[in-house]
């Protein structure tokens, strides 16, 4: 959920050309909805050298990172327009005091309606950037589901993470044997064949760096 991907997907990069699409921006933050198929920060070579905070810095020149989000996760991401602000929306996500919500579409007939998966997660060094569950060596991972219907083999959820571990949804549903459709790393056969990863960051709700007011901004979900 938090870092790019790299190593053996670079030579299928191709980052989506089209405009940024600003949801909103003052003197100390920007969110933006982040396209599936864009790094959100560089990779390593030249060829992952494009990616959504360059191509904010074009016209932010100040940006500054918080989060990020996989390359192929669509959704919100905020980033800091000052030091200040940085500094104060890190605290946040390191305290787990930012809300996110997901939309995911998801193999099979997810049960019960509502949930929650805990399982450590780590690097599966050999297989990066792939993670794996490791219940010795892994760090914490909860996430939280929401049924929202059924459709046909498939459901449509919201996920609800309390920790921002890198994979954590596409891992945890994995594991509950309901893999996120179009997942290149996690899932196998028919639901590995959707035109794109169906995993969208919808909500993020925070205290704003400036007063501490809480805000909450979203973006629709485009699957």
């Amino acid at each position: 959920m938090s870092r790019p991907d790299t190593g053996a997907q670079a030579a299928a990069y191709a980052p989506p050309d089209v405009p940024l699409d600003i949801i909103h921006a003052d003197h100390e933050i920007l969110v933006v909805n982040k396209p599936a198929g864009l790094l959100s920060v560089p990779g390593k070579g030249p060829e992952l050298a494009d990616c959504l905070i360059a191509r904010l810095r074009a016209a932010f020149p100040d940006v500054l990172l918080v989060h990020r989000l996989d390359r192929d996760t669509s959704g919100v991401m905020v980033f800091a327009l000052t030091p200040h602000a940085q500094r104060h929306l890190g605290l946040q996500f390191e305290k787990r005091q930012v809300r996110k919500s997901y939309v995911a579409r998801v193999w099979g007939r997810l049960e019960p309606r509502t949930g929650t998966i805990e399982l450590p997660l780590a690097v599966d060094w050999p297989n990066r950037p792939r993670q794996k569950v490791d219940h010795e060596n892994g760090r914490p991972a909860e996430t939280a589901w929401r049924v929202v219907r059924h459709e046909g083999d498939t459901t449509r959820v919201r996920l609800f993470p309390r920790t921002g571990r890198s994979h954590q949804l596409r891992v945890h549903m994995a594991e509950l044997g309901h893999p996120i459709l179009g997942d290149p790393l996690y899932a196998e056969g028919t639901a590995r064949d959707a035109e794109r990863l169906m995993l969208h960051a919808e909500e993020l709700r925070f205290r704003h760096p400036d007063g501490g007011a809480g805000v909450r901004f979203s973006a629709p979900c485009p699957f």
